[in-house]
């Protein structure tokens, strides 16, 4: 009798719902976000290896594994593809019409093609929006409160990933408060050496990093020269912060992701996307480095740092 039980444990396992989980980040990266997205799961009544199988698929920045993870996971008929990338998310929707989709994006999923209405997905995709372009453009202006005498800003951007781009009105915004903008690109952390290199050449004030889950899984490098070459530096997620830049603004990761999670065990219990509306992120976080901001010989207006959800010493 106790031979059987190996067997049943392993019938059991195998009849679990999968749920492929996809971000373009690296685990150690992103580890505080991962926790939020199990949380999620777990408060949708979905905890550990009891009651689901999830496969952590960690791209690392290589987008190109994309279209063989999306047709394997297709062919095995998963339950639910999470994508808590923005570039995963259009390969995920054009992969299947059939299996539900749970994506987080910064750009409108309107526009996007993911869905037909926020209210009223109408498909097999639903989701969070967590307002990338407008996010940028107040941090910009965050960015210039705290360096009121900068006109010449550097922005990183990943070229390989087109939502990272800085919308049209974040142009506006720094056109409107009279500052110059210098367009770097990079794609490989040996890139990312040559963007700080033309930094200095071209004598920017200040860097302004796009979102990009590469970048997220570069924090120490970044925050490392941008200490080396003095230069002050802003990003959308507070673990840049903590690794050493200046200053961050933005969605706060860890809820989106466990809006996610939350998201795809409704649909594990039943739920169908087309009627689960996109959520509109509602939290947001602003958190300065005063070590960072000590060893560039910065003060931090009294006001800035009152509104700050984290300030580290």
């Amino acid at each position: 009798m106790a031979a059987g039980w190996p067997l049943a444990a392993r019938a059991q396992q195998l009849a679990l719902p999968v749920v492929a989980f996809i971000s373009g980040g690296s685990a150690d990266a992103q580890a505080a976000r991962l926790a939020g997205f199990r949380k999620g799961l777990s408060e949708a009544g979905y905890a550990g290896a009891q009651n689901v199988t999830v496969e952590y698929h960690w791209l690392e920045g290589h987008y190109e594994r994309l279209p063989a993870l999306l047709a394997d996971l297709v062919r095995r008929r998963v339950a639910v593809i999470a994508t808590l990338d923005p570039n995963s998310a259009l390969p995920a929707k054009a992969a299947t019409t059939t299996i539900p989709i749970v994506f987080a994006v910064g750009e409108d999923p309107v526009a996007l093609g993911l869905v037909a209405s926020l209210a009223h997905p109408d498909g097999n995709a639903t989701g969070i929006n967590f307002f990338t372009n407008e996010v940028n453009a107040k941090r910009l202006g965050l960015m210039h409160e705290l360096l009121p005498k900068a006109t010449r800003f550097a922005v990183l951007l990943n070229p390989a990933n087109a939502a990272s781009a800085p919308a049209a009105f974040v142009k506006e915004a720094a056109h409107a408060l009279g500052l110059e903008m210098l367009f770097l690109n990079a794609s490989t952390p040996a890139e990312i050496d040559a963007a700080f290199a033309a930094l200095a050449r071209e004598r920017a004030e200040a860097l302004f990093i796009a979102g990009d889950a590469l970048f997220t899984s570069r924090a120490v490098q970044l925050a490392t020269l941008a200490v080396r070459d003095r230069i002050p530096a802003s990003y959308s997620a507070r673990e840049m912060v903590e690794a050493g830049l200046l200053m961050s603004y933005g969605t706060s990761f860890v809820d989106t992701w466990r809006q996610v999670g939350v998201y795809t065990g409704s649909i594990l219990k039943g739920a169908k996307p087309a009627d689960l509306p996109v959520l509109q992120s509602t939290k947001f976080e602003l958190a300065l480095n005063l070590q960072t901001a000590r060893s560039l010989g910065l003060d931090i207006p009294p006001t800035l740092l009152a509104r700050a959800d984290e300030v580290i010493e």
